[in-house]
């Protein structure tokens, strides 16, 4: 007897902007997404460390992640939020840009990140290309290209010991 198995997707990723780049994480990480508060400052922490902000009786250190990766802060406007996930062992929560979908992905779509120089390991994982909703509720199939980031890359685990 023959069975067919249908081609199930290896994982799903939750895709984000910051400015006009794509991002996903593994939704695996994802613990919940927060509308943006200001949270708390903190002194002599690193300047993409926003401060920190209660999560159900947990102190979760809130990272600018624009500034985090070396780029111009984000602006705040009504789509940001703040993706509060686990990496090195503990939370964080991330600023972006806005949210855009959860997407699912095989292994195989992932594509390696180039090789360059660069000062700090590299934080990208990989790269795949994604379809992208339209505003008119249809998918572009050719869609755009996300970058993948590698949560536990970010070296963060100082930082949040500093923070938390």
């Amino acid at each position: 007897m023959t069975t067919t198995t249908d081609t199930v997707a290896d994982r799903k990723i939750v895709t984000f902007s910051l400015g006009a780049q794509t991002f996903g994480i593994d939704m695996r990480a994802l613990i919940e997404i927060r509308e943006w508060e200001e949270p708390t400052p903190l002194p002599n922490v690193p300047g993409f460390i926003k401060g920190v902000t209660n999560l159900r009786g947990n102190v979760v250190p809130v990272v600018g992640l624009a500034e985090r990766l070396g780029w111009e802060p984000s602006a705040i406007h009504p789509r940001s939020c703040v993706l509060v996930v686990h990496i090195g062992g503990k939370q964080a929560g991330f600023l972006v840009d806005e949210v855009n979908d959860i997407v699912a992905i095989s292994e195989t779509e992932i594509q390696p990140a180039p090789e360059v120089e660069t000062l700090e390991p590299s934080v990208i994982g990989g790269l795949v290309r994604i379809s992208t909703r339209q505003k008119d509720g249809t998918r572009d199939e050719n869609g755009t290209m996300a970058l993948l980031l590698d949560l536990d890359a970010l070296s963060l685990t100082k930082h949040l010991d500093m923070a938390a």
